[in-house]
């Protein structure tokens, strides 16, 4: 009798200690894989911190422009027809076992900020390149252009611009890429056209074309 009693002591120790260690992993995770999404878009933007010191009042706007507190960021979204691009092996069209390879289009975000007369906007795109059936190469150029457009009847292109960036490819054949756009700037819009200015982004295949060379002077 005393023998068993020892045992289903043992037994409860045991089981407490198990308990215990699995709470104490549990505490220990749970901040990690907790991430929120607004933890995910601060990383795809470089990781600012809230407590980073606030910048300087930005000047007073001119006459019929919003002010910062009322100044919209345009809503960002995937031009039709661009959220893909697939390359073909030897010069031959992206279809079937041709593909070499095809990048798509997953997530993006922007911020913007008043500069003036000017809006500065960062454009974050992210995405994934898969390999195709005919072998992707080592590295991949994913061309992307960024527009701002004013958008109603008649659509105004206000700012656009080309980038690239460069994807090295694994084993796996599906490599994800982040490319965040610093530099778009177009003029602050009137109050009652903010509303209709948004962000276009997708895929452009002539942003991997050469810029013509400059003629020279005579």
């Amino acid at each position: 009798m005393v023998k068993e009693l020892r045992s289903s002591r043992r037994a409860l120790r045991r089981g407490t200690a198990v308990a215990l260690a699995l709470s104490i992993a549990l505490v220990c995770v749970s901040p990690v894989t907790a991430q929120s999404l607004s933890d995910r878009f601060k990383s795809l933007f470089g990781g600012k911190s809230d407590e980073q010191a606030q910048p300087n009042p930005a000047p007073a706007p001119a006459p019929g422009q919003p002010a910062d507190d009322e100044l919209d960021c345009p809503q960002v979204t995937v031009r039709a027809g661009a959220s893909t691009y697939a390359v073909g092996a030897n010069g031959k069209q992206a279809v079937g076992n041709d593909i070499r390879f095809q990048a798509t289009i997953t997530k993006m975000a922007r911020e913007c900020a008043r500069n003036g007369g000017d809006i500065t906007a960062r454009i974050g795109i992210q995405g994934r390149v898969i390999a195709g059936p005919a072998g992707a190469p080592a590295t991949v150029d994913v061309p992307l252009r960024i527009a701002v457009v004013q958008g109603g009847v008649g659509e105004k292109v206000i700012a656009s611009k080309a980038y690239r960036t460069t994807v090295a490819m694994s084993e796996g054949g599906s490599v994800p890429f982040t490319f965040v756009a610093e530099d778009m700037s177009y003029p602050v819009p009137s109050a009652k056209d903010a509303d209709s200015y948004i962000f276009y982004v997708g895929f452009d295949p002539q942003a991997l074309s050469p810029e013509p060379k400059a003629r020279k002077k005579r």
